[in-house]
Formats: structure tokens, sequence, C-alpha cells
């Protein structure tokens, strides 16, 4: 551990509240080179070709991600994923929707196929900051592209990034959620409850053993597993804190979430144990964000667990984010 006078004032904000929001981490200009490089994805995505599975955060998450290969198989590529109502039966986009607004996600390896995404993603920006906050040997397993679309894009419903991407012999998740335009209190920004990175995860999602170790095809692929049922928290867990919408959100101050709006450039930090949720955007107004998720690696004695929904194929190493990492690479090109 470094010592607590040569900590910098950040990283004592971000240890004491779970989060950071800095401002204006990012250009606008290179902002608008990822929204363009995105729109440039889209057009060269063809719907009629290609499953793209609706992605639910809430109760229907097990139902969605749960039993789709697309999603599984989406660890290290570029996938495309539909808000509710866009697909039909057959897992494909509706006929005569424009399917830029019908989008809820792509992901999960932009940081490794597309290089606009992986030029962000590795750059010395993003790895100084992950060690000033204390990450030793950081590597990078996930990417996503988040829409939250005018007047359709979903609720992101309460929950912990480390339910997600576990690791043991403790939880080291790292979230760096980058606004690449104004998230507000209208549109559908970020919420999130200070210290709650010091409360236990409360669930895992994890590859179901019914599936994949006993061959029961019919059963999901993904389920939750609860390891904290006794929190207080477990009341909203998957869901809203009940009042939580406008116009006073009461509900979401009662129980101690602040909103944390952004301007395009801005990146909020978040710890993969930290409380954290986005309302509905009902607004006509975008607000694309560009995610990456982080862990500790394995020369700090952590294990990526193999429970986990992505898993890269075998032989494939998530990205180092540790300072000097490609360097090598790059002087051998």
């Amino acid at each position: 551990m470094v010592a607590a006078a040569s900590r910098s004032a950040r990283r004592e904000r971000f240890e004491n509240d779970g989060y950071l929001l800095l401002k204006k981490f990012l250009p606008e200009e290179e902002c608008a080179r990822m929204k363009r490089r995105m729109q440039e994805l889209i057009a060269q995505w063809d719907p009629d070709k290609t499953l793209a599975p609706v992605f639910a955060t809430d109760g229907d998450q097990e139902k969605h991600q749960g039993s789709s290969d697309y999603f599984l198989d989406s660890a290290d590529r570029i996938h495309f994923f539909l808000e509710k109502d866009a697909a039909g039966e057959d897992g494909r986009l509706k006929p005569g929707l424009e399917k830029a607004r019908c989008l809820n996600k792509v992901g999960h390896g932009l940081h490794v196929v597309d290089p606009v995404f992986r030029e962000y993603s590795l750059s010395q920006k993003v790895k100084d900051l992950v060690a000033e906050l204390g990450w030793k040997d950081p590597v990078l397993p996930q990417s996503m592209y988040i829409f939250k679309q005018p007047v359709i894009g979903g609720e992101v419903t309460a929950h912990q990034d480390s339910s997600f991407l576990y690791t043991t012999p403790r939880p080291t998740c790292l979230g760096l959620w980058l606004s690449l335009d104004a998230a507000t209190l209208q549109n559908g920004c970020l919420w999130a409850r200070p210290g709650s990175h010091l409360e236990p995860v409360r669930r895992l999602f994890v590859r179901n053993p019914e599936h994949f170790a006993k061959g029961d095809k019919a059963a999901p692929q993904m389920i939750f597993e609860p390891l904290d049922k006794d929190c207080k928290a477990w009341a909203w867990e998957g869901k809203l804190p009940e009042g939580s919408q406008q116009p006073d959100w009461k509900g979401l101050r009662d129980v101690g979430f602040a909103p944390l709006e952004c301007e395009p450039g801005d990146l909020v930090v978040i710890h993969g144990q930290v409380d954290h949720l986005s309302l509905a955007n009902t607004s006509d107004r975008q607000r694309e964000t560009f995610q990456l998720h982080l862990v500790e690696g394995p020369s700090e004695g952590i294990t990526w667990s193999e429970r986990n929904w992505l898993q890269y194929p075998a032989g494939k190493a998530f990205p180092s984010l540790k300072p000097g990492a490609g360097v090598k690479r790059k002087l051998d090109e």
C-alpha cells in the first residue's frame, strides 16, 4: 500500500466515496471522434444477418443474457444489443425500425478489435489514472458503448459491477464511465451511493453448472447467485428504490444515492462494489457513454473467476493497463 502522505487528493476522495467525477478528462473532439466511429460501425452492421438480442438489466436479465450464445461470444468481439421491444420473436430487429435508434449497447471487445476505441482504452491517460488509484497490474476485460436512446432508453437498475466481473480472493473491478454527451437528471445521468464500496458484493452473475457442467441445455446459461440477502441494499438490488422517479427522485435521495451529472468528456470512476444506477431517458436528448471495466491482474495474486460470463478464448489474455505495457510490442512492429 502507498503511504497516506503520498496519496493524491483524488485517490483519497475515491477511497472515501467509492467514486470520482473527473471534469474534462477527455477533450470533446475525442468524444466526437468516438461517436462518429460508432456510427460507422452501425452502418456496417446488417441486422438482417445477425441476431441482436435485447439487453436487459431488470428482472429479465437471466432470460435475455442468460440464454444467448451471442451474448457470451461477445467477450472479445463487437456485438450489437437491442432495446426492449425492438426485437421480433426471431431475435432480429423488427422490420421498419431504424437500427441506429434501437440499440441499447455495443460490446464487449471494442477495446480489443477497433483501433479508435483501443487508442483511448489503452492510452497513457487511462493507465496513469488507474495507477494513481492504486491498481498495480490492471488488465482490461470489457468495454461497452451505451446509447441510452432518447425517449426509449431504458433504466439500468441498482447493481455493483463486481457482481458481473468477479475476481478472487477479493473483488478488484474498477469502472471508467466516459460521458460522450451531456448526462443530466432529465436524460438518465448516473446515480451512485457514496460509501457503498465498503459493503460486500450482494450477488454474482455466474455460469450455470446445470447448463455447462451437467449438460442441461434447457437450463439458462447464466444465473444470479445471492451472497448477502440480509443487507439493506438487497431491497433494491436489480430494481430501483421505491419512489425513484421524477419529479423529485425522493426515493433515491432518501437511501443515499447522489446524481452525477456530466458534460461531454467528463469521466466517472466507479469502484466495483459501489451501488449505482441510471433512470430511463424519457427526454429527446441523447446520452451516449463509453465504458471500460478493468480488474487487478495475476501478478498481484488475483484470479479472474472462471464462473464469470465473460471469458476470452483459450490462450488469449486481457489487454494490460500497466504503465509501459505495449511499449515493447510497438517497438517490435
